[in-house]
């Protein structure tokens, strides 16, 4: 059975040193629209999916701040609110209500959770698609996010036990966990701290992944993994690294997976031929982008 109070991932929330060079870059380079602002943050969206796609904050170090799941409606977030409330790892810092201070969230829950991850849980409010619905070369929407955790069994335990979504794969390094029909939505990897891997963008093809890689390209960012298609997931992605250091992915054609869909471990992945590109060209991300990945961009 998918997960019946969260529907899928609404936005991430980061902190930048240079509001301004990360509005140009977002805008310009990796193709959001700015939706809105408030002092010292800003507002962005995709295509379609959720009022707010990314939100930006200006601080002295750059790192994660908060994502944002989508719940189902109100009372699949007093549900969740239940659950979390109960738990001794967690601290509520917003009960249920209506929440204020980004655009797109009608009402929702906000709290802490383990390793100190904050979590905000909302019913969106409804979206109309951008007038740059014809431009391909946009990102639709943000489709996954993966953190770093120095305590994997922990997290992921929560993200399943509490939050409800399910374990699609775990290789020797990371946790692959789902909410729905993509094959995840939320991902773990092992690390030294808790802090963002990567935050990653569905493009609408293969084709509109290379154009946008291009515009990229255009703008003196060059790729820093791949082109390739992953093992778990089986997604075609292309990876660059923002001005802060984050790890940001075009990504399509991720697999879909149902009830039957059954779970691999280790052992299984450890043995998938051409493990983590399927088609043997991607070979390794770049030395940046390990860094990147490892969350460089919190220092």
């Amino acid at each position: 059975m998918n997960n019946t109070w969260i529907t899928g991932l609404a936005s991430i929330s980061l902190e930048v040193t240079d509001l301004q060079r990360s509005t140009n870059f977002y805008t310009e380079v990796w193709g959001m629209a700015q939706l809105g602002e408030e002092p010292g943050r800003r507002f962005f969206r995709c295509v379609e999916g959720a009022p707010v796609a990314l939100s930006l904050r200006q601080s002295t170090l750059a790192r994660l701040e908060s994502l944002t799941l989508l719940a189902r409606d109100a009372t699949a977030v007093h549900s969740l609110h239940a659950r979390v409330a109960s738990d001794p790892a967690v601290r509520v810092l917003a009960a249920p209500g209506v929440l204020t201070g980004e655009p797109g969230k009608d009402y929702g829950v906000v709290f802490e959770g383990p390793q100190s991850l904050r979590i905000v849980i909302a019913v969106a409010s409804a979206s109309t698609p951008l007038a740059q619905v014809a431009d391909p070369t946009r990102p639709l929407c943000l489709t996954h996010v993966v953190l770093n955790t120095a305590d994997m069994p922990q997290l992921s335990a929560f993200f399943t036990d509490v939050l409800g979504l399910r374990l699609s794969d775990r290789t020797d390094r990371m946790d692959f966990l789902r909410c729905g029909t993509d094959h995840h939505t939320v991902a773990l990897a092992h690390g030294s701290a808790l802090s963002l891997n990567h935050a990653a963008f569905k493009m609408r093809d293969i084709d509109s992944l290379m154009y946008g890689a291009g515009r990229l390209l255009d703008h003196g960012y060059i790729v820093e993994w791949g082109l390739g298609r992953h093992g778990p997931g089986n997604n075609v992605f292309s990876y660059f690294i923002d001005p802060d250091g984050f790890a940001v992915e075009y990504t399509t054609e991720m697999e879909q997976v149902g009830e039957d869909y059954e779970t691999h471990f280790a052992e299984y992945w450890s043995a998938f031929p051409r493990r983590p590109c399927r088609w043997g060209i991607a070979r390794k991300p770049s030395e940046r982008m390990m860094r990147a990945m490892a969350g460089a961009a919190k220092t």
